[in-house]
């Protein structure tokens, strides 16, 4: 492979694949440089790099605002991808696209699978199966990534929204009856940089939908006491001041209403990735230690 054009740099995926593919030739594009809501300037930026891969971490990701936002979601999430992927095809490329477990209603008591039915329930969630679609529709060599609960030690995420209140709260109330998989940033991109070495872009087989998260579930409520605990694991080595909060109080859907409704179950098995590209990611509590040493405060 000689040229990859990476989207969405300035993101939590973006920012950690530009890191891990410094082997590659990237050329790594933030908002300013590809504005994904103008067709005609991604059709002119594909043209003028000729990349032979085309990785697509970009989205628009604000759930709740997305609600009111259709058009703008639909734009970036849907219509982008299908116009890259139509470039790509057009260069005989292949593509990378990261989509979200947000394409479930969440209702399945058990882990969702790849063919398992997709019923989305939010704006977000529906821009997102929507650039799925298009990009199948075209008929190029791809992988679409869905993965969960994205968070890293760069960017805006919950991670550092659950640090930052901690540090100014004696006390939180978490969400406790929505379980899925923490996944880093860090997992995701170690994930890519292996499948490419092992994804034949020409073996149609391979072409597809795959579920790629961190093992395991946990509900946020979960998760926000193993980023706490882990904080203060680290506290004393990271010279990091004492959080403020000293109890995370467990409360359900209901008592948090948001303008976006998300899915009661978002965990996904990761069986196909590993069965194609004997690929296995570490656990989310593996992933949330990797990024906390990563983590600046």
């Amino acid at each position: 492979m000689k040229k990859i054009l990476l989207t969405g740099v300035n993101g939590q995926v973006g920012h950690s694949l530009q890191q891990k593919l410094a082997h590659y030739e990237v050329i790594a594009l933030n908002r300013n440089q590809l504005d994904l809501t103008d067709t005609a300037a991604i059709q002119r930026v594909v043209r003028a790099i000729q990349p032979d891969l085309i990785i697509n971490p970009a989205a628009y990701t604000a759930v709740d605002k997305a609600e009111t936002e259709p058009d703008l979601a639909f734009a970036i999430n849907a219509a982008a991808p299908q116009v890259l992927a139509e470039e790509a095809a057009k260069l005989g490329a292949a593509f990378i696209h990261f989509s979200t477990d947000y394409v479930y209603d969440g209702t399945k008591a058990s882990a969702y699978i790849e063919t398992d039915t997709v019923n989305p329930i939010s704006v977000y969630g529906k821009s997102k199966l929507a650039g799925e679609e298009a990009i199948r529709l075209v008929g190029l060599p791809h992988l679409i990534l869905r993965t969960s609960w994205v968070y890293g030690a760069y960017g805006k995420n919950f991670l550092k929204t659950i640090i930052r209140l901690a540090s100014e709260r004696d006390s939180l109330r978490i969400v406790a009856d929505q379980y899925g998989a923490p996944t880093s940033n860090e997992s995701i991109a170690d994930a890519v940089v292996s499948l490419l070495t092992t994804w034949q872009m020409n073996d149609a087989s391979q072409t597809g939908i795959y579920h790629l998260t961190n093992q395991g579930k946990t509900s946020w409520h979960g998760f926000s006491e193993a980023i706490v605990e882990e904080y203060h694991r680290l506290a004393i080595h990271k010279n990091w001041s004492p959080l403020k909060a000293s109890e995370i109080v467990p409360i359900s859907t209901a008592d948090y209403p948001t303008p976006a409704v998300r899915p009661a179950n978002s965990y996904l098995d990761n069986s196909k990735l590993n069965q194609v590209f004997g690929l296995n990611l570490p656990t989310w509590q593996q992933g949330l230690q990797q990024v906390m040493h990563l983590l600046i405060i």
